[in-house]
């Protein structure tokens, strides 16, 4: 009998200390540019409330544990495979992942996707008082409820290749929609899908840049947490650590999408974050040389490369700053120069397609 109360109480603890551990949280170490937060944002994720294959508040588990600071359960309004087994309304995986969001610190905005065939494709409406009036026979009335809300809709995944098999492809709808006040930014990535064309269509028509997951089974099958591996998210550039404050930034575009190694958006945003991911420190100077200490504070890899120049300045022609590290570099003086600019570009700060940040260090 002290044997199995003792056997009992192991198992107890265990089980207690296991679910501490699945609880903890990681940190996503990035800077806060001057005068804003930097919350980390998925907006487009799925439960067994349309097609996902887990319960909502597994999702606010998930970022939670990941290092979120908000997040949007998009239920498809179309289709719920699922609906024979779980009957509800449109609101109900919000409804259900309300207490346990609060518990945790997450932001949880109700949002709903709105799925049609190519033209106009899927988009979500986020920042929605009720989902279900969205339920429609025409995706314009359906579009129209979401605006009539005050909804923040984007337009999803466009270079999905099974809406869009051949090209990435911007339809006379998507025109009308945009006309009517019914777009209000695109995903320039979603899950593993990188769109470029997004990026250009973002700039060309001051659209908001998103990056989500789309994530309909648990996390960890899509991303190995143990290498490093983290899923598509929008780096939301805040006043305020609030669904307020995530409206009001998204509104005024000022957001990145983060897909792997890359951070995608607009320049006038990723220059002063960038400036706040590196810190460079002169160590040494000499006539013929000067020595700099470069280092990368934050989660994020930082690609370098050389861009044109002064060939009187002699430094590195690539550089990759992996997170957490430092470097010192050597910037040699030919022909008599005392000082320059050393200029490079952050390929992996992507502010148009097939381009990266230019950046300059002054001597």
């Amino acid at each position: 009998m002290k044997f199995k109360k003792v056997l009992i109480g192991v198992a107890l603890a265990v089980t207690c200390l296991m679910s501490a551990q699945a609880q903890r949280r990681h940190e996503i170490q990035v800077p806060n540019p001057d005068g804003y937060t930097t919350l980390k944002c998925d907006f487009h994720m799925h439960t067994v409330f349309s097609d996902g294959l887990v319960w909502p508040t597994v999702r606010v588990d998930e970022a939670y544990r990941e290092g979120l600071d908000a997040i949007s359960l998009t239920e498809h309004i179309e289709y719920r495979p699922h609906k024979k087994d779980i009957v509800a309304d449109h609101n109900r995986s919000y409804e259900l992942s309300q207490k346990q969001a609060k518990k945790l610190g997450i932001l949880l905005i109700r949002g709903s996707e709105i799925t049609r065939s190519m033209p106009p494709g899927h988009f979500n409406a986020i920042f929605l008082s009720d989902s279900n009036p969205l339920e429609q026979k025409g995706y314009k009335d359906a579009f129209n409820e979401a605006k009539k809300q005050n909804a923040f809709i984007f337009w999803n995944h466009p270079g999905w290749a099974r809406q869009q098999p051949d090209s990435t492809l911007w339809w006379p709808e998507h025109t009308q929609l945009y006309n009517d006040g019914c777009m209000h930014g695109i995903e320039v990535a979603n899950g593993g899908l990188f769109m470029p064309e997004a990026i250009q269509w973002c700039l060309d028509k001051n659209l908001t840049m998103i990056g989500t997951s789309d994530i309909h089974q648990p996390i960890q099958t899509d991303y190995d947490f143990a290498k490093g591996e983290h899923r598509t998210m929008t780096f939301v550039f805040a006043k305020e650590r609030t669904v307020e404050g995530i409206r009001e930034a998204l509104d005024n575009r000022r957001t990145a999408a983060y897909y792997r190694e890359l951070v995608i958006g607009r320049e006038e945003i990723l220059r002063p974050f960038f400036e706040k991911c590196i810190e460079i420190k002169e160590v040494k100077r000499t006539d013929k040389e000067v020595t700099l200490s470069v280092t990368n504070s934050t989660d994020l890899v930082l690609k370098l490369k050389k861009t044109a120049h002064d060939t009187s300045l002699v430094y590195f022609r690539e550089m990759t700053l992996k997170p957490h590290t430092q470097h010192t570099i050597s910037v040699k003086f030919e022909n008599g120069i005392k000082g320059g600019d050393c200029n490079f570009e952050v390929t992996n700060f992507i502010v148009a397609p097939d381009k990266g940040l230019n950046y300059t260090i002054k001597l």
